[in-house]
């Protein structure tokens, strides 16, 4: 029987998610985007390896584009971005 301290941890997942302020000024966008990587990670959650998964964004939303935090196209292009980026973490491996 294996007591260090990594023992057992291979298949546990701990999320970090970072939004600045700077990229998406108003608190609802940023609640409906974690919301929404907390809920993409999920999904994913049987194919992904364990270990510590950081999400960071990284560009501001374009406001004129996606006026709305709320909005389906800003849900969509999230949406596809995170599926983008999970399914090559998935591909990737430990």
């Amino acid at each position: 029987m294996d007591d260090s301290p990594a023992a057992g941890r291979s298949a546990q997942r701990w999320l970090g998610i970072v939004l600045p302020k700077r990229h998406a000024r108003r608190a609802v966008t940023r609640s409906l985007l974690k919301r929404q990587i907390r809920q993409a990670l999920v999904a994913r959650e049987a194919r992904l390896p364990g270990g510590l998964w950081v999400v960071r964004l990284r560009a501001p939303f374009d406001r004129e584009r996606f006026p709305s935090a709320a909005s389906q196209a800003l849900r969509e292009h999230a949406g596809a971005e995170l599926a983008r980026l999970l399914d090559g973490a998935e591909h990737a491996g430990p």
